[in-house]
């Protein structure tokens, strides 16, 4: 059992985030992630350079600087090959995912949901507002036509903010670790401690990277970066407000980014499939087969691709005085 102590759930709820040192373990928990993300990175590579996008497959290179090599040719970021989630707007049948076994054993992980049910209880939901980041180092990122890096430092925010209004109520919980040692200046995750107990604030569509808290709306002299090593994991409430710093290092950042909540509540983002990943109370009510899991996030895209589905994910429209 991997429970947390009272003092580190006294400290979440207290500072609205909580860091728990090698809760999981790097070889056993992360390695096979990263197995299974070099053979995704392959078939990314064949398909470019099928494409003529890109001159070799580079298999000589390690997996950041293949990356790397490969969005710096291509002149493109290809995040959503490796997400296991969709975009918000434009799916169709061939939009690229990527939700393999590896993948679903680290959702499910017992020692992480051990750590978890400490914080919302037993009846454990997965959410599917969930990412992975492969992030490169900024300056060796491709540039949009505006000329802003394609895929930089996450604005502040906090995940709350960014579902929709049904679960203001859920108890909502982030989970964040990476795959990589995130020194600081890799561009680990930086939060603003108590600021969770100021309720939701005013975020702003159209901002730099996107959907973010005003600065006028931030205490910015009380952020706090949060370095992490590879086995730690980072707990967040809903509404801390959080950001990413920016990777000025030479490797990629690599980080999971996901969220649970208690059984039966709105997970905000109903157009995507969750799944019970733990009941004590109904145990045969949880997933435990990594292709049925697949199959839900299967059967979600070719539902919105069949249905042009571009409903909004978010309550913003950008009309607050703050956001002017």
């Amino acid at each position: 059992m991997a429970r947390l102590t009272s003092a580190q759930v006294a400290q979440f709820e207290e500072q609205g985030y909580l860091v728990v040192e090698g809760l999981l373990d790097p070889a056993a928990d992360l390695d096979p992630i990263i197995e299974e993300y070099k053979g995704v990175l392959a078939h990314l590579a064949r398909d470019l350079a099928a494409a003529g996008q890109i001159a070799s497959t580079y298999d000589d290179l390690p997996f950041g600087k293949r990356l790397i090599q490969i969005y710096q040719e291509s002149g493109k970021v290809h995040a959503q090959y490796f997400d296991f989630s969709l975009p918000q707007g434009g799916v169709t049948e061939e939009t690229p995912m990527w939700v393999g076994p590896a993948v679903f054993r680290a959702m499910t992980n017992p020692r992480l949901l051990d750590a978890v049910e400490s914080l919302i209880g037993p009846e454990i939901y997965s959410n599917p507002v969930q990412h992975v980041r492969i992030k490169p180092p900024e300056h060796l990122t491709p540039k949009d036509d505006q000329g802003n890096v394609q895929l930089g430092a996450t604005p502040w925010h906090q995940d709350n903010g960014v579902v929709l209004p049904e679960a203001d109520e859920t108890q909502m919980l982030t989970v964040w670790f990476p795959l990589l040692d995130a020194p600081v200046e890799a561009g680990p995750l930086q939060v603003i401690p108590s600021s969770h107990r100021d309720g939701l604030r005013t975020h702003c569509p159209g901002l730099p990277g996107g959907l973010a808290i005003p600065a006028p709306l931030l205490e910015m002299d009380q952020a706090l970066p949060i370095p992490l090593k590879r086995g730690d994991v980072l707990f967040l409430h809903r509404r801390t407000c959080h950001a990413s710093l920016s990777n000025v290092s030479e490797n990629i950042r690599w980080s999971f980014d996901l969220r649970y909540n208690p059984i039966g509540q709105a997970t905000g983002r109903g157009a995507f499939p969750g799944f019970v990943a733990r009941s004590r109370a109904h145990p045969e009510q949880e997933l435990h087969d990594p292709e049925a899991w697949a199959e839900l996030w299967y059967a979600t895209r070719r539902r919105m691709a069949a249905e042009n589905f571009d409903k909004p994910f978010n309550r913003w429209d950008g009309k607050a005085p703050v956001c002017a």
